[in-house]
């Protein structure tokens, strides 16, 4: 089980522990922080290893976004289900340039490997995510080595990016607001163009548009909700573009246009219940 000393906090909710936590991680050469939600024990004095669902949040968060905002515990604990949350990028490195907007560095690794120098040195997160974190997460807490993935804007991005990527690993995926074909994309260009550099055929294995026009389906139903009213929906997010790509390539796919919801927290709680249990029932399948 993982050290006390690498506990920041505990906090007692829905029946079950929320744990944020620490560790030193090889992937970024920094400290990591995450956040876990255990759900309560089935059975008394006999645990039951518990499914993991991994969501990734969006630009400017911490690990700390969902938990506080989501309402997703009580479920949670109905389902039996584990959350864990990691952070969006490495922190304390304080490279040249990364705190100075919202959209890149600090708050905005991109769920991406970086190849570009200072930022190679640090911001591996897709390593972090799909290799390093879920070794410690089953070698740290009763869980299982079953994982489903979801997440929010530039965490939808990275759940649709990784999922594709990674079919064999994730039982379900699903996003809310993403990002989806990021090198259409401002926000898409500005971090790529950091991160990766100017060659574009290197963009695309972290652009879910660009991965499913290019390896085709995967046998997993996307799972998206995309609210009409975001701010964001025509320039950054371009949901119609994963729909047409889908429609062409017999990708099973269910994108629910939200009528008047917006990117907030507000949209994400709407509808938590519905990904929790779409994502629950994959992992008991």
């Amino acid at each position: 089980m993982i050290d006390q000393k690498n506990i920041v906090s505990r906090t007692k909710v829905a029946g079950g522990m929320l744990l944020q936590c620490t560790h030193a991680s090889d992937s970024t050469a920094t400290e990591m922080r995450f956040s876990i939600f255990l759900p309560p024990q089935k059975q008394i004095n006999q645990p039951v290893p518990a499914n993991v669902l991994y969501w990734l949040s969006g630009l400017t968060c911490t690990d700390e976004n969902f938990c506080q905002k989501a309402g997703a515990f009580n479920l949670a604990a109905e389902l039996g289900l584990c959350i864990v949350c990691p952070d969006t990028s490495p922190r304390g490195t304080d490279l040249s340039g990364e705190h100075e907007s919202y959209d890149f560095g600090s708050g905005a690794g991109f769920y991406l490997n970086a190849t570009q120098q200072p930022w190679s040195q640090h911001y591996k997160m897709y390593d972090y995510v799909t290799r390093e974190l879920p070794c410690f997460i089953e070698a740290n807490f009763p869980v299982s080595n079953r994982r489903s993935i979801s997440g929010h804007s530039m965490g939808g991005h990275g759940a649709l990016t990784i999922g594709i990527r990674n079919a064999e690993r994730y039982q379900s995926i699903s996003a809310f607001s993403p990002i989806v074909n990021p090198m259409d994309s401002p926000w898409g260009q500005k971090a790529f163009t950091h991160y990766l550099g100017s060659d574009k055929d290197t963009w695309k294995q972290y652009d879910a548009c660009e991965l499913l026009t290019n390896l085709g389906p995967i046998k997993q139903t996307l799972f998206v909700d995309q609210g009409t009213a975001d701010d964001f929906l025509s320039e950054q997010l371009k949901t119609q573009t994963l729909v047409n790509i889908c429609e062409d390539i017999k990708q099973p796919c269910k994108v629910r246009m939200q009528e008047d919801y917006d990117h907030s927290y507000y949209f994400v709680s709407s509808f938590i219940a519905d990904h929790l249990n779409f994502h629950s029932q994959a992992l008991a399948a």
